[in-house]
C-alpha cells in the first residue's frame, strides 16, 4: 500500500469541493487551523461556486480535483464538505499521476467514493473531518488529523460495551459511509473485504434502510472472510410509524450473527463532532476486550 508523504511546516493544503456547494465563510475556521499549523492554503475554484446544489457543474468539479491531484505544489487535498456529487465526477478523473506520487486526500461521507478508488489504487487515504465541520469538532478530532498529516503515530482506546463482540484482528482498514458503499456495490468501486477490517458509519437514515443496505452488503459477500467490523456513528436514525423493531446496533448484530469476527460500536468517527481520523489502507491491529483498541 502506497503511503502519502507526511506534511511539514510550509507545506500546502488545497481545499476544494467535489460535491455540495460551500462558501468561503463556512471554511474560515479550517483555514485558520491550517495556518496555525504553519501550513499554506490554496482554495479551489469550486469554493464559493454554485450550480444548483453543487459546487459548480460536474466538469468544473472534476477539473478542479484533477488540477489539485496533478499539481506538485499541492501537498494534500482537503475536501471541504460532503453532501452528494463525488460519484458524478469519479469517471472523469485520471489517477495515473496520483497513483505514482500520492498525496493525502482527506474527507468522509460522500468522499467514500474516493476512499473506494484509493483502495483500488493501493493508496492510503484519510477518513477525517472536513473544513465545514472544524468549528464544531472536538479537540481530539482535530489533533488526530494533525497527527496523521505530520506523520505521528496513531492509537485509539475506547470503552467496551456489553454488546460488543470480543476478539482480535489484524488487517487493512477500509470502509466509510454505509449508504455510499451500498450505492457502489456491483460497480468497479465495490470493496474487496476479505481479511480486512471494515469501518461503517451513516447519518439520517431510516432503520429499515440500514437493514436493507446491510443485507445488500451481506449478499455481495462483504462479511465473508472479514477480519473485523468497526461501527462508528449511526447518527440521527429514523423509524416509521410502525416501528422496525431494532436499533441500528441490533440490526448489525442480527445480520452478522453467523460470523465470528470482532465488532465494536460507538467508535468516535463519522457524522459526529468527535470525528477521529482513520487511515484507510493502513494495516491496523483491532482488539475488543475489556476495552477497544485500534492501533495504526
Amino acid at each position: 500500500m502506497n503511503q502519502p508523504k507526511s506534511l511539514h511546516k510550509g507545506a500546502t493544503v488545497g481545499i476544494l469541493s467535489t460535491a455540495r456547494k460551500i462558501s468561503i465563510a463556512e471554511i474560515e475556521a479550517a483555514i485558520e487551523l491550517l495556518h496555525s499549523w504553519d501550513l499554506k492554503v490554496v482554495l479551489g475554484t469550486t469554493i464559493d461556486l454554485e450550480e444548483n446544489q453543487f459546487a459548480g457543474d460536474d466538469m468544473t468539479r472534476a477539473l478542479n480535483f484533477q488540477q489539485f491531484m496533478d499539481d506538485e505544489n499541492i501537498d494534500a487535498i482537503w475536501c471541504a464538505r460532503g453532501g452528494y456529487g463525488t460519484i458524478r465526477i469519479i469517471d472523469h478523473l485520471d489517477f495515473s499521476r496520483f497513483a505514482q506520487k500520492p498525496k493525502w486526500i482527506i474527507g468522509y461521507s460522500d468522499i467514500t467514493v474516493l476512499h473506494a478508488k484509493a483502495q483500488q489504487l493501493n493508496v492510503e487515504i484519510l477518513h477525517a473531518t472536513m473544513p465545514i465541520n472544524v468549528s464544531k469538532n472536538t479537540s481530539e478530532a482535530i489533533e488526530s488529523l494533525r497527527q496523521v498529516l505530520f506523520g505521528e503515530s496513531l492509537q485509539y482506546t475506547i470503552p467496551n460495551v456489553s454488546y460488543h463482540r470480543k476478539g482480535t484482528a489484524t488487517g487493512e482498514l477500509i470502509g466509510g459511509n454505509l449508504s455510499m458503499l451500498y450505492s457502489m456495490t456491483g460497480s468497479d468501486l465495490s470493496l474487496s473485504t476479505k481479511g480486512k477490517i471494515l469501518f461503517l458509519e451513516d447519518l439520517d437514515e431510516y432503520l429499515y434502510h440500514i437493514d436493507r443496505m446491510l443485507m445488500n452488503l451481506k449478499r455481495n459477500g462483504y462479511f465473508d472472510g472479514l477480519a473485523g467490523l468497526i461501527v462508528g456513528g449511526m447518527t440521527d436514525m429514523h423509524d416509521n410509524s410502525v416501528p422496525f423493531g431494532k436499533t441500528a446496533h441490533e440490526i448489525i448484530l442480527d445480520i452478522t450473527a453467523e460470523y465470528d469476527f470482532p465488532i465494536c460500536f460507538n467508535f468516535p468517527a463519522g457524522h459526529l463532532d468527535d470525528n477521529r481520523a482513520l487511515i484507510f489502507g493502513r494495516e491496523v491491529t483491532f482488539s475488543v476486550d475489556d476495552e477497544v483498541k485500534l492501533t495504526f
